[in-house]
């Protein structure tokens, strides 16, 4: 069963403060009828049940006023899912300038910022890269393909393997 595509809403609002200048972005969570979602509301009203409910964080307590209040460190708060999808997209091959454009950051540099102790190191892909080769599936031979060659020397530039040195060497791959 595919997963329905949900299109962003198109909404312009005034950047940072009420007279700040509009600013036009796609948004992928709204409510369901459509309309933008404070992250605050989304917060208390879905994240922080949800991952009480999960048992993540306790269950809230009411206040004097009779609200729920939940207790939470920014260790499980709702912009965690924004660094989690950042790493994910870093695991994943993404540039960092396409994550900076996903994120919504006008400068790359922030994003690396950011994130660079997220990605990959050049030893992760280096071992990945010479695991990829030298681990791959292959069909083994059992000693029934064409013998092992060596170049030696320009004198005698190809040698045959003697047989029991093919199948050692079978044996260990």
């Amino acid at each position: 069963m595919a997963c329905p595509r949900i299109r962003p809403l198109v909404c312009t609002l005034p950047w940072e403060k009420l007279s700040g200048k509009p600013r036009t972005h796609n948004l992928l969570f709204r409510w369901t009828n459509d309309t933008f979602m404070k992250a605050r509301s989304y917060n208390e009203l879905v994240w922080k049940p949800a991952i009480a409910a999960a048992g993540v964080i306790p269950q809230p307590e009411r206040d004097r006023r009779a609200r729920r209040r939940f207790t939470t460190s920014r260790k499980e708060g709702l912009h965690q899912l924004r660094h989690y999808y950042a790493s994910v997209m870093l695991a994943g091959g993404v540039s960092i300038k396409e994550l900076a454009e996903y994120l919504g950051h006008a400068d790359p540099g922030f994003t690396l910022r950011v994130y660079a102790h997220m990605m990959p190191g050049s030893h992760d892909r280096a071992r990945k890269a010479i695991d990829d080769r030298l681990f791959r599936p292959r069909a083994a031979s059992h000693g029934t393909g064409p013998p092992l060659r060596s170049s030696i020397n320009s004198a005698n530039p190809v040698r045959e393997f003697p047989p029991d040195r093919v199948r050692a060497v079978q044996g260990a791959i």
